[in-house]
């Protein structure tokens, strides 16, 4: 914490600023005193806070993507309560103006030398870090995808490109089998892959297609959910639905031109079985960020390696995290950045408190 009480000894020097907030390509030499990587939940709500108490003008953040996305209402997406612009707003309308918008990709992280290098080969300095860049899908550990979901009948909630396609399966559903899956692997929001099972059991009773249908939760984990106390209420809504719960099945391969699915048995390994699907929703493989895995950012496991308490870096105090790219003791989901954001506790003019919420883009612009 050294450092960061070091800062509270500095005057930032304050200029007019912009309504509008700057963007472009990161050019060689550029350097600010804070910069954000990822311009997803995290990365918008800290930025702003940042500017707040640092000046626009001192702070970056570095975010490709021209669309930023509320992704939990992806799971009404799927179940067509919600369409998909109603998930999106541009990224220039939820950047805090003023702030340096740099439209590029991260490619490495240096703490060593206080820089970061983006896809174009540009790079950019900093004195302090603040690392926001989430989790990475991995459809492609599964045999058979991603290009299975060029096929009918599948889809999937995590995925921009696919969401609709969970939708389309719904809505053309016959009869048969409509299988729900959880990786064994951490997830982004455990709870969303059941979500669309329910939604879907609800939609096929008010269509008339119940009687018609076999609903399946195929999930990696030993239990129905991580915490006893709900995964009870759970086993109770199970029951009163008929929806069927295998534990410890792992989906290994999807056979989209035949609509079947592989599952290993995680508690026998190799023993498989193959489930004939008429509606498939996958809840793809997640792991570490593969550029903060790459760098000495990293734990063991490839996550960001913050104190808990305050998410300072555990080797490198000019550098910070949140959300889910983050191996914080907490759920990987938008609901745990409020109490993340609340501990980070930065030192500008004695001890500064970060106290904000996860309501999706209410930034102060």
């Amino acid at each position: 914490m050294a450092a960061l009480h070091r800062l509270g000894q500095c005057h930032f020097t304050r200029i007019a600023i912009s309504h509008f907030h700057t963007s472009s390509r990161a050019s060689a030499k550029q350097h600010y005193k804070m910069l954000v990587l990822g311009g997803g939940s995290g990365g918008i709500s800290m930025s702003a806070r940042m500017k707040r108490m640092m000046g626009a003008e001192n702070v970056a953040v570095v975010e490709p993507s021209e669309m930023h996305y509320y992704q939990p209402i992806w799971t009404l997406v799927g179940a067509g309560a919600k369409t998909l612009t109603s998930s999106s707003r541009s990224t220039a309308s939820v950047m805090p103006s003023g702030v340096k918008w740099v439209k590029s990709k991260v490619q490495e992280i240096n703490p060593d030398t206080n820089t970061i290098r983006t896809d174009d080969g540009s790079e950019i300095s900093y004195e302090y870090l603040i690392v926001a860049l989430g989790l990475q899908l991995h459809f492609e550990k599964i045999k058979g995808l991603p290009e299975g979901f060029e096929y009918p009948k599948i889809g999937s909630n995590y995925s921009v490109q696919t969401v609709e396609k969970t939708w389309k399966a719904l809505q053309d559903f016959k009869e048969g089998n409509a299988v729900f899956t959880f990786p064994n692997t951490p997830v982004k929001c455990a709870g969303a892959p059941q979500k669309i099972m329910y939604l879907t059991d609800a939609f096929l009773r008010k269509t008339g297609k119940r009687d018609k249908a076999n609903v399946i939760y195929n999930t990696s984990l030993p239990v129905l959910f991580g915490i006893k106390k709900y995964a009870d209420s759970l086993w109770d809504i199970v029951k009163q639905r008929d929806l069927q719960v295998n534990l410890r099945q792992n989906l290994i391969e999807v056979r989209a031109d035949k609509k079947e699915a592989v599952f290993e048995n995680l508690d026998k390994p190799g023993e498989t079985k193959v489930f004939e699907y008429e509606m498939l929703h996958v809840t793809p493989p997640m792991g570490p960020n593969l550029v903060i895995k790459g760098s000495p950012l990293a734990d063991k496991a490839g996550w960001l390696d913050v104190n808990k308490d305050h998410l300072q870096h555990k080797r490198y105090p000019n550098v910070f995290g949140i959300g889910d790219c983050t191996n914080l003791p907490t759920a990987k989901t938008g609901a745990a950045v409020a109490p993340q954001a609340a501990n980070m506790s930065v030192n500008f003019y004695g001890v500064f408190k970060i106290q904000t919420t996860c309501s999706h883009w209410s930034v102060n612009k």
